[in-house]
């Protein structure tokens, strides 16, 4: 399964964004990538998270596999709008 989001917030990816999406997708047992401009990370490692320098108003492709990714996926979007980090995005 895989979701695209749009990062709304004006500093993009950063260090507290970035640990709030690892804190919130660790405690799952799937394996979830996080891909920014044909580079693909582990979304549970800040340090892989914080090395692909997202910025403001890009768009990021969230993917998982495994047990769980319905839960996995709601929790990533409610992480991204509560904290104002991003939104869901479709292609027009």
């Amino acid at each position: 399964m895989k979701k695209m989001y749009k990062i709304t917030s004006l500093e993009g990816i950063h260090a507290r964004p970035a640990a709030l999406l690892v804190t919130a997708v660790t405690p799952f047992q799937n394996d979830i990538k996080l891909t920014y401009k044909e580079k693909s990370v582990n979304l549970k490692s800040i340090m892989g998270v914080m090395s692909l320098g997202v910025k403001p108003e890009s768009v990021v492709e969230i993917s998982a596999e495994g047990p769980d990714v319905a839960t996995l996926f709601q929790t990533v979007t409610e992480v991204m709008l509560s904290n104002a980090i991003g939104e869901e995005w479709q292609e027009e």
